[in-house]
């Protein structure tokens, strides 16, 4: 039986679930994994070294090679340093910072940087494409799977936010950079990238053609999964692709989603890229509620909503990966 290939979109914390969870199925249903990842990071280390350095901001691919990383134990301790962050090394007469990013890196150049967003950081200078900085890195964690950009130049996120002052709740303005749409406080009622038709990166275009199923989400709506529908060769991809489409929904709603219910989070998608169809919406049956309002947006997409118990059990909305992963072998694995 030949690979299931398998393209999974995202970014952050999100995408390292999903891509956990799908290497818990890998073994079963012998899967080839590919992550293609937003680039749009201008927060913590992330954004400072975009904008000190240039380049593609490193941290959400970190995450995603992490999150593939091979079993051998020489391995996952090269995973652990990548994930490693450098703490602020105390020093006297340093002005006090309210932003504690900016305070660590007055005090020290190093505080604050994850040693595998230095790594990437240092390989696309080397090498001069990310692409193959990520297929170096890959190769040095042993990972499962692929990790593409889903461009090759770094993109902003704006949005359109209506009450972002308390003060003035039927105010809407523009709210600029991924860090400040994610932390809004008010609606979000359109978002845009700037450039606004970036290149799509061509290898992740390639994946998409050869593709058996196309996952989306879990993950930050706005700044993890949207974004991609955004890029228009990336969603052209998407809609003529051959492949099966499921969506994995999140477990509660973020600081940007607020008064989203789950159900808009799927009319979401048709709004930002109508001509979308999905197979399947998977999601957690005490996170969902009532269903129907869930079914009828899943409907809507041409969906059948399938619910499964994907949270941790400690009660904090997160995704287990071993039991996303159980959810995930029937879905993936059935015959068309």
């Amino acid at each position: 039986m030949t690979a299931r290939r398998v393209v999974a979109f995202g970014g952050g914390h999100g995408l390292s679930a999903s891509l956990r969870a799908l290497r818990h199925c890998a073994p079963e249903l012998d899967l080839d994994i590919t992550a293609v990842v937003t680039v749009g990071d201008d927060g913590g280390s992330s954004g400072r070294l975009r904008a000190e350095r240039g380049g593609l901001p490193p941290g959400d691919l970190r995450q995603a090679l992490v999150a593939l990383a091979g079993d051998h134990p020489a391995t996952r301790r090269s995973a652990g340093l990548f994930q490693h962050r450098f703490a602020a090394v105390p020093t006297g007469g340093v002005p006090e910072e309210s932003d504690p990013q900016r305070a660590a890196a007055r005090a020290d150049g190093l505080a604050g940087h994850a040693v595998g967003n230095l790594v990437l950081c240092g390989l696309m200078e080397l090498l001069g494409d990310p692409v193959a900085a990520l297929e170096h890195a890959g190769a040095m964690l042993g990972t499962v799977g692929r990790v593409l950009p889903m461009s090759r130049q770094p993109v902003g996120i704006e949005a359109r936010v209506r009450g972002v002052d308390p003060a003035a709740p039927d105010e809407v303005c523009t709210v600029r950079g991924q860090h400040q749409v994610a932390v809004t406080t008010g609606r979000v009622e359109s978002l845009r990238l700037t450039p606004a038709a970036p290149a799509a990166c061509a290898e992740a275009l390639a994946a998409i053609r050869a593709a058996d199923w196309l996952i989306f989400g879990p993950g930050s709506w706005y700044t993890s999964v949207l974004p991609h529908l955004l890029v228009p060769q990336l969603a052209d991809a998407i809609v003529s692709s051959s492949a099966r489409r499921l969506v994995t929904l999140n477990l509660a709603a973020e600081k940007e989603t607020l008064g989203l219910s789950v159900a808009d989070h799927l009319a979401a998608l048709r709004w930002y890229l109508p001509e979308l169809k999905v197979d399947l919406v998977l999601a957690d049956a005490k996170a969902v509620g009532d269903p129907e309002p869930v079914e009828r947006a899943a409907e809507s997409l041409g969906a059948r909503l399938v619910l499964a118990p994907v949270a941790v059990t400690d009660g904090t909305p997160r995704h287990d990966p071993a039991a996303l992963g159980a959810a995930l072998v029937p879905v993936l694995g059935a015959d068309r």
